[in-house]
């Protein structure tokens, strides 16, 4: 659709291979079975990151970008070190060595957030707003023709829409809805979009 613009938390362009979330639960299921040592430091490390996250979150990407050069960067390097240089003490088919290569086969995608305020550190966000949509999906199986399935996607996806843009789907479609039956004009259609009535509806 012209003129459509994804929520900023869909650009954050974190794919789950370098999610530190997704390799995170490695760890955690590493750890269940102790004396885990060395899970249980990688994951304290981990949770500092994402301690400096929560210090910063919902400030400008410049000023995330500003604190993660100086104090996440720092931590990040260390980690990596740390973790080559324990994969040689470890034995190379453990759990734990395959999670170390599993971190450092994916690092440049693991550290790339240090250099983007507007990237996450992880894909939990995106995961959490694609959800609905996956859900919605299933359902769509049971829209009884190719036509109901299409009419189905589109209003899946103008639902979709006014909840990235913080609109009630609700109070959207009626007011929409209202204003098409009453011959809205088709020159100025761009004004309902959900994020032009977000704007005009604050």
């Amino acid at each position: 659709m012209k003129g459509f613009r994804l929520h900023p938390l869909l650009l954050s362009r974190t794919s789950p291979d370098a999610s530190w979330a997704h390799w995170r639960r490695q760890w955690f299921d590493i750890a269940k079975s102790p004396p885990a040592p060395i899970a249980t430091e990688v994951l304290k490390r981990i949770a500092e990151l994402y301690q400096i996250e929560a210090e910063i979150r919902g400030k400008s990407a410049n000023e995330r970008q500003v604190v993660r050069q100086e104090k996440t960067q720092p931590l990040v390097a260390a980690l990596k070190t740390w973790l080559e240089k324990t994969l040689v003490q470890v034995a190379s088919g453990s759990s734990i060595a395959q999670a170390i290569r599993y971190g450092l086969n994916h690092w440049d995608g693991l550290a790339r957030f240090l250099d983007d305020g507007c990237i996450e550190i992880d894909s939990n966000t995106v995961e959490r707003s694609i959800r609905p949509i996956a859900l919605n999906r299933k359902n769509a199986l049971f829209a009884g023709s190719d036509e109901g399935a299409e009419n189905w996607a589109m209003l899946a996806s103008l639902i979709e829409t006014c909840k990235l843009h913080r609109v009630n789907p609700e109070a959207y479609l009626t007011d929409v809805l209202t204003k098409l039956v009453n011959n809205w004009p088709n020159s100025r259609l761009a004004e309902l979009t959900p994020w032009a009535w977000a704007t005009q509806n604050r």
